[in-house]
């Protein structure tokens, strides 16, 4: 049994863990990219229409706090979900219904009459994104060789921040024209259904998904074969497929420190990271940016987080997430600092908002890669989603955090504060995942930390 359940030593294993960056492997990364892209538009999409409703709604900035926290409830639900459904069903129909929910809630958004109403459809749109990044983590993983995982992930990855970069230079330029703030979700909503087709047509499913399945339709053994892979019963053929309780597994077999400390970084990391995509542009505008303005200069925040996969990817690979991402979450302290407490000219303020852009979402990129290269295939979703739905308390915290701050007469960047602290946990908490104590030491053990 001990050798039957030793899947990483299997003919399958040895194929997609060494496979080449072919056809199918840069169609899978650029397909998955695009799908962020629209993720890393409308996780943004909420915050930047905050300084154009305070006004359409007459709403003090801290009553959207109840927006910003069923963004992330529904994210959180829709991570916990994310496992459950791509293991059954496969890591293709995930992507296809998370992308569908996020796409027409974004258009109901466009519709909403009150705050209750928003709050709702911004519920549905978390889902969605949620089961998308976890989709895309996984069947990246899949597709990529393991000396090349944590790069590829974090590739893929950059479509987020890309999202939010684009996005923000787009509905900057859309408000500085007179359209209102309904056309931010209108144009969230577009892309994501249109890219349903494509999704459809030309993203493969995970081939240890099929590997592990019976009566596949012939393209999907010409996939299999030319990745080289061929069915057949026996033990060489097992595959590191899904199986069982997934938490069982997330904390059996030597994974269980891993997995919390894991579990307390996705918490700190998010919270930082939500905190500034919810408040930074009405904080910016508080302090006297105009609703543009204020959008363009928080567009440079996901750009930061898009030049962090230039050498982080690199990093995690070559010297582990232990160190390379301690020192990205040390590192974002000073620049959250700056923001918080100094008073800057406007062309200052663009470039350290760029450089917390940088190390705050940039160590979130590559948590992300990092988890997606931590655990093995049979637990990737799994792993990745109840991390980033544990991970979706800390969004959660942002939401009321940053309302209640402003809410009682502080000076609005002093909302960023507080960021130190939990920055400073993160760091803590990624140096223990170089612990021997950390390492899992199961059969089929995951690629070193």
């Amino acid at each position: 049994m001990a050798t039957m359940a030793a899947t990483s030593l299997s003919a399958i294993e040895h194929a997609l863990d060494n496979q080449r960056l072919g056809t199918w492997q840069l169609r899978v990364i650029a397909i998955c990219a695009l799908i962020q892209t629209c993720d890393g538009y409308d996780v943004n999409s909420i915050g930047w229409s905050v300084p154009s409703l305070t006004h359409a709604w007459h709403l003090a900035p801290s009553a959207f706090a109840l927006a910003f926290l069923w963004s992330n409830v529904g994210v959180m639900a829709g991570a916990l979900l994310a496992g459950p459904i791509g293991d059954r069903f496969g890591r293709k129909p995930l992507l296809l219904l998370s992308v569908a929910v996020y796409g027409i809630a974004s258009l109901a958004s466009a519709t909403a009459p009150s705050l209750a109403f928003l709050a709702g459809t911004r519920f549905f749109t978390g889902i969605g994104i949620a089961g998308a990044f976890a989709g895309t983590v996984a069947l990246t993983g899949d597709y990529t060789p393991r000396r090349l995982r944590a790069r590829m992930i974090m590739l893929t990855f950059t479509g987020a921040p890309l999202g939010g970069f684009l996005g923000g230079l787009v509905v900057s330029s859309l408000l500085h024209e007179g359209f209102g703030w309904q056309s931010i979700y209108i144009v969230g909503g577009a892309f994501p259904l249109l890219l349903l087709a494509v999704i459809a047509r030309w993203l493969p499913e995970s081939p240890r998904f099929l590997a592990s399945r019976a009566n596949l339709a012939p393209h999907q053994l010409r996939l299999l074969q030319g990745l080289a892979i061929a069915q057949s019963p026996g033990l060489g053929h097992l595959v590191d497929a899904p199986g069982g309780n997934p938490l069982r597994a997330l904390f059996g077999e030597g994974f269980a420190l891993q997995t919390i400390l894991l579990w307390i970084i996705f918490f700190c990391s998010l919270l930082n990271l939500f905190l500034f995509i919810f408040w930074l542009p009405e904080v910016l505008h508080l302090i006297g940016m105009t609703p543009a303005q204020a959008v363009f200069a928080t567009s440079l925040y996901p750009l930061g987080g898009i030049l962090a996969v230039l050498y982080l990817g690199w990093a995690i690979d070559h010297f582990g997430a232990h160190r390379a991402l301690t020192v990205h979450f040390i590192t974002s302290i000073a620049f959250i600092l700056v923001i918080a407490l100094a008073a800057m000219p406007y062309l200052l303020l663009l470039g350290v908002v760029l450089m917390a852009g940088m190390t705050v979402l940039g160590s979130q990129t590559g948590l992300n890669a990092t988890c997606g290269k931590l655990y093995p295939a049979r637990m990737r979703v799994s792993g990745y989603g109840f991390a980033t739905g544990i991970g979706r308390l800390g969004g959660i915290a942002a939401a009321p955090l940053g309302g209640f701050l402003l809410a009682h007469g502080l000076p609005p960047t002093y909302v960023f504060l507080c960021a130190c602290l939990f920055a400073a946990i993160a760091a803590v908490a990624t140096a223990l995942l170089g612990l021997p104590a950390s390492q899992p030491r199961a059969v089929a053990a995951p690629e070193t930390v």
